[in-house]
């Protein structure tokens, strides 16, 4: 099922995605070095036993994708135009392997794009909670949307 068009948001909208993920040590290891990041943190079980986490902690870019990605589904699937931005992205917690996220979306802001008349621009706040619904991550998205055809 597609996503919504600009006209089918609302401010104050929200989204309990009914997609859980549980991540995985490939998936990890996958996205760490797909994206040439030598990152100790991500990567090395052995130093990160000498670390306040004692284990590898899940890499941000992956937690930011999936926490986007989940969200997709519910909004923005073959409706949007583009991605403009990401804003306030934060990591309160560490996800590991074996962690368990879900994701919950929220309509921040709706406007007009001025140079585009055939969209309209819509600001999401995305949540994710690991299996303990401690916050993990957190974004503002900005995304440009299709407006429903005439």
């Amino acid at each position: 099922m597609p996503g919504l068009y600009f006209e089918e948001f609302t401010v104050g909208q929200m989204f309990d995605h009914p997609i859980r993920r549980t991540i995985t040590e490939t998936d990890n290891v996958l996205l760490t070095t797909m994206t040439h990041n030598p990152s100790a943190l991500h990567l090395d079980a052995e130093y990160m036993k000498g670390t306040p986490f004692g284990k590898p902690i899940i890499n941000s870019c992956l937690t930011l994708s999936f926490m986007v990605g989940i969200s997709v589904g519910d909004t923005t699937h073959l409706t949007a135009v583009a991605n403009l931005g990401w804003d306030e992205v934060r990591f309160p917690k560490p996800l590991f392997c074996g962690d368990t996220i879900r994701v919950e979306t929220e309509v921040l802001e709706l406007r007009d794009s001025k140079s585009r008349p055939d969209n309209g621009i819509v600001v999401f706040a995305h949540r994710a909670f690991n299996q303990h619904d401690e916050l993990v991550g957190e974004c503002k998205r900005t995304a440009l949307m299709l407006r429903q055809p005439k």
